[in-house]
């Protein structure tokens, strides 16, 4: 028999992807483990360094690159998922991915209040009244530098918000041509490599692209359902696209948006990114306040405490799933592409080992 998480129904119902094996008591390997990919979901992945939490992500993708009917997106702040466009080595089927490696958005993508907190500044003062205005009235970065400068304001006032709006050209991430919705609505995964960028960028890039998706979804001018991924979710909380992540997770499933959300901290993402998981895929943990975190939320149907559960070798999971109340002890299939999240090691270098 093979089960599919997030679903009632069996595996000829739609769409599914494999996520990995049964685990039996003795470490053997069972039957496979599926997951739903035909409906919406959020989901969280949790684990501490070096545990498989990126790796799983990976494998995820790599189902959802080759499923029907949807759209998969990863925000990759690491730059090890470049590898899912590299092919399969044993020669198989390939899985369809595209990497975007210096990725643009539009600054229309964001809204008056949202270039207030990008830049620290607030709405109610001079500076940070230009930047509103601006953000409201043109759609460029030079058509708002251009509003600015000629705004009847103090002049101390248009100098710091136009020294504040180049910063946020500086960056390179807007574009009037930047990604749209339709750019990312493909049915390869395309992977958005925000590795080389600041904490500040790489937000309102993620808070374009899950701004985008979710009301192209609700205008209805995309039929495939969006699936976005989001490895090291905590670095995404404390910046200008948790908004846009909390609406995905309270609101997205009415418009058949999905967000996955990877952290080595679950204790570092809001209550609300446990809470609305319908899938919680656990890894090792060992951190209190991490494992404290999940049991906040710990749904009813689970006997005993999450932390007496969670496994003790890489590539072992737990998976909660809420929408069947059910619980599962697995092993994480292995990757058809490479992983790219192995850390490097002294050892690994061709130069001098002579020991000091």
């Amino acid at each position: 028999m093979t089960f599919v998480l997030g679903r009632e129904t069996g595996i000829d119902a739609g769409p599914t992807g494999q996520l990995g094996h049964y685990r039996a008591r003795d470490g053997s390997q069972g039957a496979p483990l599926h997951l739903d990919l035909d409906g919406p979901h959020a989901a969280l992945v949790v684990g501490k360094r070096g545990y498989g939490k990126s790796y799983t992500l990976g494998v995820l993708a790599e189902a959802l690159a080759r499923a029907r009917g949807v759209a998969p997106v990863v925000v990759d702040p690491m730059g090890v998922f470049e590898t899912l466009a590299d092919g399969v080595p044993d020669g198989s089927d390939p899985v369809p991915a595209r990497v975007v490696r210096a990725p643009a958005v539009t600054p229309a993508s964001l809204d008056p209040r949202s270039w207030c907190t990008l830049l620290g500044l607030s709405p109610e003062s001079g500076v940070g009244g230009l930047v509103w205005q601006a953000a409201t009235a043109v759609n460029t970065l030079p058509a708002m530098r251009d509003h600015v400068r000629d705004a009847d304001a103090p002049v101390a006032d248009r100098r710091a918000a136009t020294n504040h709006l180049g910063l946020a050209d500086s960056w390179g991430v807007f574009d009037a041509d930047g990604l749209a919705p339709a750019d990312l609505a493909s049915p390869a995964a395309t992977v958005v490599d925000v590795s080389g960028l600041d904490q500040a960028p790489a937000n309102a890039v993620l808070r374009s692209i899950a701004t985008g998706l979710y009301r192209a979804r609700v205008e209805e001018r995309l039929d495939r359902l969006p699936w976005l991924l989001v490895d090291e979710a905590q670095a995404f909380f404390d910046g200008v696209a948790t908004s846009a992540l909390r609406r995905l997770l309270t609101r997205g499933r009415a418009p058949g948006v999905s967000l996955v959300l990877a952290t080595q901290r679950p204790s570092a993402v809001p209550a609300v990114a446990i809470s609305q998981s319908d899938l919680l895929v656990a890894h090792r943990l060992t951190s209190r306040v991490d494992l404290e975190a999940l049991e906040r939320v710990q749904p009813t149907h689970l006997d005993t405490a999450l932390r007496e559960q969670l496994p003790e070798n890489p590539g072992e999971v737990v998976v909660v799933d809420d929408a069947t109340e059910t619980v599962h002890a697995a092993r994480i299939r292995e990757r058809h592409t490479p992983h790219g999240g192995h850390s490097p090691q002294a050892s690994d270098s061709h130069g001098d080992h002579t020991q000091l």
